[in-house]
């Protein structure tokens, strides 16, 4: 396309669309995928999406205290929160290498990373 063996505007333009299918499939399985986190020595365990999505929350009896209902929210807060942490790293894990692609470097819009 160019003189000289300048750059192939179309075989760019498809290795950019590949990179662009293999994130949206990354995306997917990452929305899919479920992630563990837990709080008091696994008294509260908090299930969520690798996007971060909260999918389902168990509660020991143990913990429950029906005079010392703060410490079972912060539990649960600190369950979610281990959870979404874990969420995040599987997120730079599976779409680190992509955006390294697509040039994101790690500060693509709108990815957790």
């Amino acid at each position: 396309m160019f003189p000289g063996g300048g750059v192939d505007m179309q075989q760019l333009l498809q290795q950019a669309q590949k990179m662009q299918q293999d994130l949206a499939a990354a995306q997917q399985e990452l929305a899919e995928t479920p992630v563990e986190g837990s709080a008091g020595g696994g008294l509260v365990k908090a299930t969520v999406t690798g996007s971060g999505e909260l999918t389902a929350l168990v509660i020991d009896p143990r913990a429950v205290d029906p005079d010392d209902t703060e410490t079972l929210a912060d539990l649960v807060i600190a369950a979610v929160r281990d959870a979404n942490n874990a969420a995040q790293e599987l997120a730079k894990t599976k779409l680190g290498p992509l955006a390294q692609g697509l040039g994101g470097g790690g500060g693509l819009p709108g990815l957790p990373f």
